[in-house]
């Protein structure tokens, strides 16, 4: 959602919030399974050229505290995201498929997010809950719980993240697991609800007991994407990155209106994660009640294991 970020890169999507699914109950589709030899380098076309991306000798040293700007009494009591630029509507998915380097040079990297249609309470707010799995060159490296919600004004809250970790599809544990409200955990604005150029770093997330600082600012509101599904314009692109962490370099997003993020690139940092949306469709009912019973199941593992999720509400 979300997280797309991944290992303090982790859109995550948050995030990597993330995130990022078909709105209005639209569907669109394409693979890439039949195309072996497609490269899936992100693509972009029409990015203002004036506004250049930040370098890592600019990286922000702290992103702005916006705790305070966290209202429990500004949320309503379901959680509805319906974001332009980044809807959640349960019973949606979308697939990235592209490359990431994660030790032995670039891979096949493939980020599947489904909207369930559960609800956890976090931090005395209702979330969407969004289940997503990390493919690395055909083998499990994370699956991955995390929790949305929109406020009354159409900000888009991630209160927490619950991210189990793979080595050779072997469980080795979610280390980066936080929730806001338990510990020193804050949640933060993973989308705005209206973003624009020059409102400055903002604060995604941060838990300093696990080192996670999350940060992001708008880089163009006009800009355009081709991606295997289609073209889109316009586009709304994002910076993030983690002062904690500069070697990760900087993660570009780019959000298509009405269905959330399309395209992921990389600016310096080891990874260089890039992703395309290859995928985009509203799943049968069969398909949600499956993908339900998926996201329970690994809640009922991070209740076995995990200190941190058992101090949460289960998921409805």
């Amino acid at each position: 959602m979300d997280r797309v970020r991944r290992g303090r890169v982790g859109i995550s999507l948050t995030a990597i919030a993330v995130l990022v699914l078909t709105a209005c109950g639209t569907s669109q589709s394409s693979s890439l399974a039949d195309k072996p030899d497609v490269k899936v380098t992100p693509v972009v076309a029409q990015t203002p050229a004036a506004t250049s991306s930040p370098s890592a000798s600019t990286l922000p040293k702290l992103c702005p505290n916006e705790a305070a700007a966290f209202d429990k009494g500004n949320f309503p009591r379901y959680p509805y995201i319906d974001n332009a630029w980044l809807p959640l509507k349960p019973g949606t998915r979308n697939v990235l498929e592209g490359r990431a380097d994660r030790g032995g040079g670039p891979l096949p990297h493939r980020v599947v997010f489904t909207v369930t249609d559960l609800v956890k309470v976090i931090d005395g707010v209702p979330n969407v809950v969004v289940y997503d799995t990390d493919i690395q060159d055909g083998e499990i490296a994370e699956a991955e719980l995390a929790f949305f919600a929109q406020d009354r004004d159409g900000n888009v809250w991630n209160l927490g993240e619950y991210p189990e970790e793979y080595d050779g599809g072997e469980f080795t544990g979610a280390p980066s697991t936080w929730f806001s409200g338990i510990g020193d955990a804050h949640g933060g604005i993973h989308m705005m609800a209206n973003p624009q150029k020059g409102t400055g770093w903002y604060l995604q997330g941060s838990v300093p007991s696990i080192e996670f600082l999350d940060c992001a600012r708008v880089f163009a509101t006009d800009a355009a994407a081709c991606v295997p599904v289609k073209c889109f314009n316009p586009v709304l692109v994002t910076d993030e990155t983690s002062p904690l962490d500069p070697g990760s370099g900087i993660q570009k997003k780019f959000h298509a209106r009405g269905v959330g993020i399309v395209q992921v690139g990389a600016i310096g940092g080891q990874e260089g994660e890039t992703l395309q949306l290859v995928e985009s469709r509203t799943l049968t009912a069969r398909e949600l009640r499956t993908t339900r019973a998926a996201a329970l199941a690994l809640e009922r593992h991070a209740f076995e294991t995990n200190l941190i999720y058992q101090q949460t509400a289960s998921a409805k």
